[in-house]
């Protein structure tokens, strides 16, 4: 289980090699969220996304002989660059077991970081079957996208700066919006504002459809999704909350909170025009809950964690037709 403490050990082994992202702020966005609005641009992290912090955090923990073999991950994408990237950074192989129908660029560039990348079929086969069999097949250790206990140490330190620049800012109530999929951003993040801001609460934010984690902290049991894709926010499709990640979101989070496909796009275009960063889909769900979901949330400030900007030009292009 992670701890306060593998977080705080985990942000010591980070720092160097992990971007601490600032808190944006634009009067435009407090406008239409009806409060102020502080935007956590993890976009701007390396590889695109969060991810890197808590690939880093599991790689840099393994003792050498183990890391020496090598590691494998299965993700969609951005956990998939974050485990390439830190792994040839230690200077260590990585295999990379990704749906054939993610987003080419995310493909493309888990190769060019180092990444071995192994192809399936999303909607017949199993990412977990097919990364247990090439890890003890090849001796790899096997890095998960969120339920691991050292990648949600290394999504925490997400939360710890969160909590000095928002004491930094003024602020020290209100709700923290994650993106969530699995819930190991969200639970690393809500572990940290336990200890270093109790008057910040997290907040998982999903697309409508794929909610699992809002109907799981609403029944308080784990609710799995009907479909394993179909939706636009590919970077935050998972099956259902993680067995070791949801009883720490049922613990510390406020209800879920869950938007459109249409509504993640705006929330792309306004972080372009009044933000100057490029989100994709899955990264903006948070910003798109702040604005579209005002009534659903309390207080004079939120906190925005905008979780990952690797979109297809392709989908940003449409993003950008929202502001015409």
């Amino acid at each position: 289980m992670s701890t306060l403490d593998m977080i705080e050990a985990a942000a010591v082994r980070l720092n160097g090699h992990v971007r601490e992202t600032s808190l944006l702020t634009s009067p435009f966005l407090d406008k239409l969220a009806g409060r102020r609005v502080l935007v956590k641009p993890e976009c701007l992290q390396h590889t695109g996304s969060f991810k890197f912090r808590g690939a880093w955090s599991a790689i840099s923990a393994l003792d050498d002989a183990d890391r020496q073999r090598g590691v494998i991950a299965y993700s969609s994408g951005n956990h998939a660059q974050g485990v390439a990237f830190a792994a040839t950074q230690h200077g260590i192989s990585s295999v990379i077991v990704m749906p054939s129908d993610a987003p080419q660029l995310k493909i493309n560039n888990t190769r060019a970081l180092g990444g071995e990348v192994v192809l399936y079929d999303r909607a017949n086969e199993s990412r977990e079957e097919i990364g247990e069999t090439l890890a003890a097949q090849r001796g790899l250790t096997l890095i998960r996208p969120y339920d691991e206990p050292q990648v949600i140490a290394g999504q925490g330190t997400t939360g710890l700066e969160i909590a000095r620049q928002a004491a930094d800012m003024g602020v020290d109530q209100a709700d923290v919006l994650v993106c969530c999929g699995g819930g190991g951003l969200t639970s690393g993040i809500a572990l940290a504002l336990e200890s270093h801001a109790p008057g910040l609460r997290a907040r998982p934010c999903e697309p409508e459809g794929f909610d699992d984690v809002k109907r799981s902290l609403a029944t308080g049991q784990i609710q799995n999704n009907n479909a394993a894709a179909g939706n636009i926010c590919d970077a935050i499709l998972t099956p259902q909350p993680g067995d070791i990640t949801f009883p720490i979101l049922r613990r510390l989070c406020g209800p879920g909170l869950s938007v459109t496909e249409d509504e993640a796009m705006r929330a792309m275009a306004q972080a372009f025009l009044r933000l100057k960063i490029v989100l994709e889909p899955g990264g903006a769900v948070s910003l798109a809950s702040a604005l579209f979901r005002r009534d659903e949330i309390e207080g004079d400030s939120v906190i925005v964690v905008a979780s990952g900007g690797n979109a297809d030009p392709e989908v940003f292009g449409k993003a950008l037709e929202f502001l015409t």
